[in-house]
């Protein structure tokens, strides 16, 4: 019995046909990019997804002809601060082709920037109320950290400027203050970067070396080169670490939620440096202030010592044989040079010294006459 059939080429034809006779016009499509590739004939191919609970649950091939996506690219980049890269959130306008060799095949002729930059700030935000829900965001501030910080570990790219800053501003100190910094390298952008941080801080925290702080820094950088530290399980790695966690990240306009549920966050990695000197000024301002303090007291009891060395110096003085016989007054002695406080003791005949202010005479006791009691 004979089976009706086709040929492949009609019904990729007949396919190609009915698509776009379906879709005759450009039609907006919002996916994600699974994959970017720009060859070096100046075409972006890509792989366009669509993600459900349970995973993948649509793919798509796409093309950005030449002569489309250098200004394309141009405009993205200069609305979003960052190039089309994997696993970003686009919309983009597309006809739909259909090929009897290739099949399926989505050309973007123009894309949504702010888009992009709101779908990642929705996620940011979800990221923030789960964070939240969890009780992560007072977990750091709980941790001490010690007066004297010394031993510090970085988080950064070991050619990142700000690194370079960093390690200027806090090891050349006016101060003369030393301090101990081990580098963990990581990836400091892009998608890969959340868990290259987290797994610097796995390895921190697993090290032989204990450290005082752990320090996360980065220069500034687009909104999109930054979003990575908006990461959830990043966020989650830093809010339950066993060590105070800073952040230096970005701009004075830049706050991520890295800083948000960090021990501390500031502005710039010299700013960073700036803390930590900060830490030992306060230490070195106390003690100085103890030691004028001290100075003080000793002084102040001192001078209390010398006025009362004083008064007993007046006392042995004005007790002074000499200083009585300055007054004119005399003093009587026995032949042994003891000095005689009352007749007691004397008779008639015994040689006695009287002494004056300049001088003694030696004379004998002819009689004795005793006061006589009224």
């Amino acid at each position: 019995m004979e089976k009706e059939w086709i040929d492949l080429l009609t019904l990729q034809t007949r396919l190609k046909d009915g698509l776009e006779s379906i879709f005759p016009d450009r039609l907006w499509v919002r996916a994600e990019l699974a994959s970017v590739s720009v060859k070096s004939n100046g075409h972006c191919y890509l792989e366009l997804s669509q993600s459900g609970p349970s995973g993948t649950v649509a793919k798509v091939r796409a093309v950005i002809w030449r002569s489309v996506y250098t200004p394309l690219q141009h405009y993205f980049r200069q609305t979003t601060g960052a190039d089309l890269q994997e696993g970003m959130s686009i919309m983009a306008r597309v006809a739909v082709n259909y090929s009897e060799l290739y099949g399926l095949t989505l050309t973007i002729d123009e894309l949504e920037p702010e888009y992009t930059l709101g779908k990642k700030e929705q996620q940011r935000q979800q990221t923030i109320a789960r964070l939240e829900a969890e009780g992560m965001f007072e977990r750091q501030k709980s941790l001490d950290l010690p007066l004297l910080p010394y031993k510090l570990a970085v988080i950064s790219a070991r050619d990142a400027a700000g690194y370079g800053d960093f390690c200027r501003h806090l090891l050349e100190n006016e101060f003369g203050f030393k301090f101990c910094i081990d580098l963990f390298e990581a990836t400091m952008q892009g998608p890969t970067a959340p868990g290259s941080i987290v797994e610097a801080l796995e390895d921190i925290e697993t090290s032989a070396d204990h450290y005082d702080a752990v320090l996360v820094m980065r220069g500034g950088g687009s909104n999109l080169d930054l979003d990575c530290f908006d990461d959830y399980g990043m966020a989650l790695s830093i809010a339950q670490f066993p060590i105070p966690v800073y952040t230096a990240i970005g701009h004075d306009r830049d706050y991520h939620i890295a800083d948000m549920v960090a021990f501390r966050s500031v502005k710039t990695p010299t700013a960073l440096a700036d803390e930590f000197l900060d830490c030992y000024m306060s230490e070195d301002e106390r003690i100085i202030s103890y030691i004028s303090r001290l100075r003080l007291a000793f002084s102040a009891k001192l001078s209390r010592m010398e006025s009362a060395v004083d008064l007993v110096y007046a006392r042995i003085k004005s007790a002074d044989p000499r200083t009585i016989l300055s007054r004119g007054f005399t003093l009587v002695t026995d032949s042994a040079g003891v000095v005689l406080k009352s007749l007691d003791g004397l008779s008639s005949g015994d040689k006695i010294s009287v002494m004056f202010n300049d001088g003694a005479v030696m004379a004998s006791v002819e009689e004795i006459m005793r006061k006589c009691d009224e």
